[in-house]
C-alpha cells in the first residue's frame, strides 16, 4: 500500500475514535421529533458540502422506506439550480439559501447547515433566518467549528484541520443518520403493529388527493 493512503486512513480512523457521539444523539433526537410532528427539515451546504446535503436530503426522503410509512419531509437547499442562480443574479450569492428559507420555512422547522469550515456565509445567514424565527438549528462543522459552531442548537464537530477528511465524515455522519433513523422508525411500526398501506391503496388514495 502506497504510505500516503496508509496515512490518510489511519488518520480517518483516529478522527472516528474522537467521534462526537453525544452530540450526533443529540442531532437523531431532533430529527426524529422533526418527522414525528411532521415539520419540514432543510439541509444545505457549500461546495463539497453541498454534494453531502443533497446525499443526506435523498437518503432521507427517498430511502429504503417500506411502501405506505410515513416519510421525511426533506429538501436540499442546493438543489433547485434555477431559483439558486436567480437569488445569485439578482441579490448576491450570499442569499441564495436564507431567500428560499423566507419561502418555505415555519417555526419548528429543523434546518441543517453543511460547512467544513464553518464559516461559509450563505449557510450561516439561513440558519441566522431560522434562529430568529423558532427554528431548530444543526450545524456540521470541521477545524474549530467556526462561526457555524456557536450559532446553531447542536453543533456537531469533526475535529480535524484536513477539509477532506471533514467532508469524507460527514459523509460517513449521512449515512449514519439514515440508518439510525430507519430502524428508529421501524421499531416503533413494529412495536405499534402498525400494517404499511397496500401499494394499490396509495395509488388510489393519490387520485383523490
Amino acid at each position: 500500500m502506497n504510505i500516503l493512503s496508509f496515512q490518510y486512513i489511519s488518520e480517518l480512523k483516529a478522527i472516528l475514535d474522537n467521534f462526537p457521539h453525544k452530540q450526533f444523539e443529540r442531532f437523531i433526537e431532533a430529527l426524529m421529533d422533526a418527522y414525528d410532528q411532521d415539520k419540514r427539515i432543510f439541509v444545505m451546504g457549500n461546495g463539497g458540502s453541498a454534494a453531502t446535503a443533497s446525499h443526506l436530503a435523498t437518503d432521507l426522503g427517498k430511502g429504503p422506506f417500506s411502501i405506505g410509512l410515513k416519510r421525511f419531509k426533506i429538501l436540499s437547499l442546493n438543489d433547485n439550480i434555477s431559483t439558486m442562480l436567480a437569488y445569485a443574479n439578482d441579490l448576491s450569492y450570499a442569499d441564495i439559501f436564507v431567500e428560499q428559507l423566507i419561502n418555505l420555512f415555519v417555526p419548528g422547522d429543523l434546518v441543517i447547515g453543511i460547512s467544513g469550515s464553518g464559516n461559509s456565509v450563505k449557510v450561516l445567514k439561513a440558519i441566522e433566518y431560522a434562529n430568529n424565527y423558532d427554528g431548530i438549528t444543526v450545524g456540521f462543522c470541521g477545524f474549530s467549528g467556526g462561526k457555524l459552531y456557536s450559532m446553531v442548537d447542536i453543533p456537531l464537530l469533526i475535529k480535524t484541520d484536513d477539509m477532506q477528511k471533514v467532508e469524507d465524515i460527514h459523509l460517513v455522519v449521512a449515512h449514519m443518520t439514515m440508518q439510525r433513523a430507519f430502524e428508529t422508525i421501524s421499531q416503533n411500526y413494529l412495536s405499534k403493529n402498525i400494517k404499511p398501506m397496500p401499494y394499490e391503496a396509495q395509488v388510489e388514495l393519490r387520485r383523490f388527493s
